[in-house]
């Protein structure tokens, strides 16, 4: 009993001393190997000075560790879980649907998200709604995939499901095919559906084919260590409100509920017949103020979908919709004058970023400007001195934003200096800016990668 009783110990000793030791090579060799993929949905539109969610994420974890990250570009899950069985890597940063099948192998990081996988095809195509009508359909899934998996469980549900097993294609190429008519339906992930709903919006998404999947990172088997320092730095960033940043900044323009289509195509359509007719106007006044052209185009369809003669019924007109009092106090003689709309409305932009408190840094600068030019800088600042009284940052976009409502609720706006206002519609307009900014943005990539193509094709001519 008693040698038992050693071994044992001496067992839990070795392993202890192993995983403690992943974590001391970690820190002498002042690097944290990190396996992830490079993807839209990690490297936004537009946000070119951020590396990606995934990236910040693993960025501010190798600062908490005080090492260095080295990122290594993986093809897919499949390729991750077998360069983390190689140690090829300390930490694979993917977001893997936690599954019982990997905890032989693999421990997991804090739970940071959750999805759902979701069936898609496309409009003017059949469009199953259930299991039964999805067996008839074209389906096509990634090899080995977490989608394929479950539809594996499913079958035993329903034999005549089936589906074709793609090894060559990610999971976002498929949803790529699928909008262009190639494939008829693909299963995918709700937060990957989302993002990519709104640059292909002929994508429809009928139901989930299983329960909702925490998502997180994930590690070899022998990592305790490095797991537990995960997890404590994960509970700090949360309580410091650090990941809260990274979601607004990535994600909180992104209706995950709701999707327009019609909005979506008649922007789209308007992006060909309307914009190049102003344009260069947008450019113009983007390189004297020293704004994007494209947040200011952005800016100008949510006021007046780039409608030169547009007028609402509370007196504002024109491309950047100025009031009266506002286009005198700029300068502006002709509110329907797309040039000096333009140019007085980017003016106004560029006074109000100016104005704004020095300790609002970007990007919640500029997010809090645009809510200012809707809603008027006063009652910015009542909002800002509201979210003071309820312990909140004024200086940041996310906590500002839950703040602005109040301005229209009585128990709040009577005891503000500038009283009422609409506060939902400045939040509003800054989620649709930046949402359109998104997709002029992806719009202006794309042309770019075309051109080049075509440059090269006619060079070779």
């Amino acid at each position: 009993m008693m040698v038992l009783l050693l071994l044992l110990l001496l067992l839990t000793s070795c392993q202890s001393k192993t995983e403690s030791s992943e974590l001391e090579r970690i820190r002498s060799s002042g690097y944290l190997t990190v396996l992830t993929r490079s993807s839209p949905i990690s490297h936004p539109a537009g946000l070119s000075h951020i590396a990606g969610f995934e990236q910040e994420m693993v960025a501010s974890f190798a600062r908490y560790l005080n090492v260095a990250p080295s990122i290594v570009p993986v093809r897919g899950e499949q390729d991750l879980l077998d360069r983390l069985r190689r140690g090829e890597g300390d930490l694979g940063a993917v977001g893997i649907t936690q599954r019982r099948e990997l905890e032989q192998e693999f421990i997991y990081g804090p739970v940071y998200q959750n999805i759902d996988q979701q069936v898609v095809c496309r409009r003017g195509g059949r469009q199953p709604s259930n299991l039964l009508r999805l067996s008839q359909t074209n389906l096509v899934v990634m090899r080995n995939s977490p989608h394929e998996m479950r539809l594996k469980q499913l079958q035993q549900l329903v034999p005549e499901l089936s589906w074709i097993s793609n090894d060559q294609l990610s999971s976002e190429q498929l949803l790529e095919k699928v909008w262009q008519g190639e494939l008829e339906c693909t299963i995918a992930d709700s937060n990957i559906v989302a993002f990519y709903h709104r640059y292909w919006p002929e994508l429809t998404v009928h139901f989930s084919i299983g329960a909702t999947q925490p998502l997180s990172w994930i590690m070899p088997k022998q990592s305790l260590a490095l797991q537990q320092e995960l997890l404590t730095w994960f509970d700090q960033e949360r309580v410091n409100g650090v990941l809260d940043d990274l979601q607004e900044v990535y994600f909180g323009h992104i209706d995950m509920d709701r999707f327009d289509y019609v909005d979506h195509t008649l922007f789209f359509r308007r992006m060909v017949e309307r914009l190049p007719l102003y344009r260069t106007l947008f450019q113009t006044a983007a390189k004297r103020h020293q704004v994007p052209w494209t947040l200011l185009a952005a800016m100008s369809y949510q006021e007046s979908h780039w409608d030169p003669n547009a007028t609402s019924n509370t007196g504002v007109r024109g491309l950047m919709m100025l009031t009266n009092p506002t286009a005198h106090d700029i300068g502006v003689k002709n509110r329907l004058d797309p040039e000096e709309s333009v140019l007085g409305g980017s003016s106004y932009l560029a006074d109000i970023l100016r104005q704004l408190p020095e300790e609002i840094h970007e990007p919640d600068r500029t997010w809090i400007a645009m809510a200012a030019y809707n809603v008027g800088s006063g009652h910015i600042q009542d909002a800002r001195e509201l979210a003071l009284k309820q312990g909140k940052n004024p200086n940041l976009w996310r906590e500002l934003k839950t703040v602005l409502p109040l301005l229209s609720v009585e128990k709040y706006y009577k005891d503000l200096p500038r009283g009422q206002a609409r506060g939902l519609e400045p939040v509003r307009y800054v989620r649709m800016i930046r949402h359109y900014h998104d997709l002029l943005i992806r719009h202006e990539e794309i042309s770019q990668q075309h051109k080049a193509r075509h440059g090269h094709v006619a060079g070779t001519g």
